[in-house]
């Protein structure tokens, strides 16, 4: 079993950043690849972004591509989403999930979801 808790979401103004962090329990964190979704109001939920289990490979949506950056440090149990030029469009809950699957886009593949974190981006 893996809980995992996102913080770190907020309001901030377009063009601003924030840091989200998924710190997660248990003793088999590294055996699970990461990923990032996140649900508009009235939309489906969609793929933001994932993870390797060592941490040396990332892959990302077109859509926050060279805006977003996904981490992990597995001695503290814990993922970190940096977003940077953030934009009303990026509005949504953020939630952090463990997979063992290898297409790490597909959100019904993902063991183990967070509660999510909200996040508001003011035009």
């Amino acid at each position: 079993q893996v809980q995992l808790v996102e913080s770190g979401g907020g309001l901030v103004q377009a063009g601003g950043s924030l840091r989200l962090s998924c710190a997660a329990s248990g003793r088999t964190f590294s055996r699970y690849r990461m990923g990032w979704f996140r649900q508009a109001p009235g939309k489906e939920r969609e793929f933001v972004g994932s993870i390797n289990r060592s941490g040396d490979s990332t892959n990302y949506a077109d859509s926050v591509k060279g805006r977003f950056t996904i981490s992990r440090d597995n001695a503290k149990n814990t993922v970190y989403l940096q977003m940077n030029s953030l934009k009303p469009e990026d509005t949504a809950v953020y939630y952090c999930a463990a997979t063992i699957s290898v297409r790490t886009e597909i959100d019904v593949l993902y063991n183990y979801w967070g509660q999510g974190t909200q996040v508001t981006v003011s035009s």
